[in-house]
């Protein structure tokens, strides 16, 4: 069960060889690819966001494609099209963006909703349809988008039902101080990911995942987390909670992250660890968060204080 961990392990150590200081979130972005989700990046300009993508598409030999999203990016530009060949006397479709194992959509809310919503089968069901004919992308398809939080001129939200595709959402952050002085001293040496070698590729990628699916959940462990949901949907300063969608992610992104740790059970760490990451983008504040100048870090915190552990005993 645990027999490709080391596997995995070793794209993390590619990775962080060309975003230093991260290691916490290079972890979370391996612990949703390996649970077959996608990933949104809110965080400011400059801090590493693609070079992190594409340090993953490389370390997992993945097939990656990048698109900067702007006003005047098209649907099809994504899902692709249909063109007429003369020579062949008919229309012959053309593939889109999406037919990747890594799509990098970067400054996702920077364009149309109509683009954006272009995205909604294809993030959920790895499918596309185009002139009545469902095509699918190829396997593993993965999604990390980015997203400036603080410049808002020129951008469009993203739909309610988009972000909540995304299976957990995180932030970078600025690099610590050891970090970027090793950042400082390479500059001009060229792009980081070139120090990037491929330890992996799609086939062992999805192996990973099968393996994955083996590891042990308690009864008590799915009650654990359900009480965690239900408690947002009826939190006096949350004016929506999460949706069942979110409880798959939490007990997907868990056991994810007790087989990375080297364990075939989930434990309720496991389901803590996770809930901050999977929970912040579902969540929606009412006007008496606000007046107590509550964010939904603090609300997830308290949730996680008041919600009881669950008792564990041996194995069933």
């Amino acid at each position: 069960m645990l027999e490709h961990v080391n596997e995995a392990r070793a794209v993390m150590q590619e990775v962080e060889k060309a975003v230093l200081g991260k290691e916490e979130a290079v972890m979370e972005i391996m612990t949703a690819f390996l649970s077959n989700g996608h990933v949104l990046l809110e965080d400011i300009p400059g801090v590493g966001k693609t070079t992190l993508a594409n340090a993953f598409a490389a370390a997992m030999g993945l097939k990656c494609r990048r698109v900067q999203f702007t006003p005047d990016v098209m649907p099809s530009d994504l899902t692709g099209f249909s063109v007429y060949r003369r020579e062949e006397d008919k229309f012959v479709y053309q593939e889109g963006s999406v037919f990747c194992n890594l799509l990098l959509a970067d400054e996702i809310n920077r364009t149309s909703p109509k683009t954006q919503s272009a995205l909604l089968e294809v993030m959920e069901e790895r499918k596309v349809s185009v002139e009545g004919v469902t095509r699918p992308v190829p396997e593993p398809f993965l999604v990390i988008a980015t997203q400036n939080p603080s410049g808002t001129a020129g951008t469009q939200m993203l739909p309610e039902a988009q972000i909540d595709r995304f299976m957990v959402t995180l932030s970078l952050g600025y690099p610590d101080y050891a970090s970027e002085m090793e950042i400082a001293r390479s500059a001009g040496n060229g792009p980081r990911t070139q120090a990037v070698s491929a330890v992996c590729d799609a086939s062992l990628l999805k192996v990973m995942q099968e393996e994955i699916h083996q590891v042990y959940i308690k009864d008590e462990i799915y009650d654990y987390i359900l009480r965690l949901i239900t408690e947002t949907r009826r939190h006096p300063y949350l004016e929506r909670g999460a949706s069942p969608r979110a409880t798959l992610a939490l007990v997907k992104t868990a056991r994810t992250f007790a087989w990375l740790s080297g364990r075939d059970y989930v434990v309720p760490g496991d389901v803590k660890r996770q809930l901050p990451y999977v929970l912040s983008h579902r969540i929606l504040v009412n006007s008496a968060a606000r007046m107590n100048n509550l964010g939904r870090a603090n609300i997830i915190e308290s949730i996680s204080k008041n919600v009881p552990l669950p008792y564990m005993g041996a194995k069933k």
